[in-house]
């Protein structure tokens, strides 16, 4: 590699190479990107502070970062600074009396509480740390997407559960997603998910991806 690389982009380029290959050593990483081994090893070290990649004698193997999903629990302690301010970007989009569509991930919960003291907001959405998280909000009303329970993502998925959401229309939604390209879009690690989050998108007339720059040139398993 030639070209020069900023922090992020190089360590979003780390991401890639294991998701291609699992594992990536620090030495040729360094000739890789014409760096030194010191500044690899920092890399990996932030990688593997926000949970990204598991470090090993030399370099580093792959986590959830990859393909394997990580459980909602885990995603919701990574990157707590970075989705507060993409969750406060998102809710300046939103107007009292507006029908919002969240998803189940980390980064809709952290909207869903700053949503909490709209004013008749309808919340439709397919995670259960969302709707718990609005109990209290006395002026939202939440519509629970119906469906099999994820235990690893804290949301309901299925087709079953899908055909109420044609009673709806949906100003905005926000979507997190395992990665973002040009090519396929946001991607997701579960199918399952992925069809959940087409459909909700389908009702909506504005759509809004919520992701950190970890995410960008990632691909997951589904569109």
């Amino acid at each position: 590699m030639n070209k020069l690389f900023s922090a992020v982009e190089r360590r979003q380029a780390i991401l890639q190479h294991l998701d291609r290959s699992g594992r990536v050593e620090v030495t040729g990483l360094s000739q890789d990107f014409g760096v030194s081994e010191v500044t690899i090893r920092g890399d990996l070290q932030a990688l593997a502070d926000a949970g990204l990649v598991v470090r090993t004698h030399g370099g580093a193997v792959q986590t959830g970062g990859g393909l394997q999903e990580l459980s909602f629990a885990l995603r919701s302690r990574q990157q707590v600074q970075e989705k507060a301010h993409i969750a406060a970007a998102a809710a300046s989009l939103v107007a009292d009396g507006d029908a919002v569509a969240l998803d189940a991930s980390s980064t809709a919960l952290a909207i869903a509480r700053l949503l909490k003291t709209r004013r008749f907001l309808t919340i439709i959405t397919n995670g259960l740390a969302t709707a718990e998280e609005l109990l209290d909000a006395r002026h939202v009303r939440v519509v629970l997407v119906g469906g099999v329970l994820r235990h690893e993502a804290a949301s309901l998925v299925g087709s079953d559960g899908l055909d109420m959401l044609t009673r709806y229309h949906i100003r905005i939604g926000f979507f997190g997603a395992h990665g973002i390209s040009l090519p396929e879009g946001l991607t997701d690690v579960s199918a399952e998910e992925a069809e959940v989050k087409r459909a909700l998108r389908a009702r909506c007339r504005q759509v809004v991806g919520v992701l950190d720059a970890t995410k960008w040139g990632r691909v997951g398993l589904a569109s």
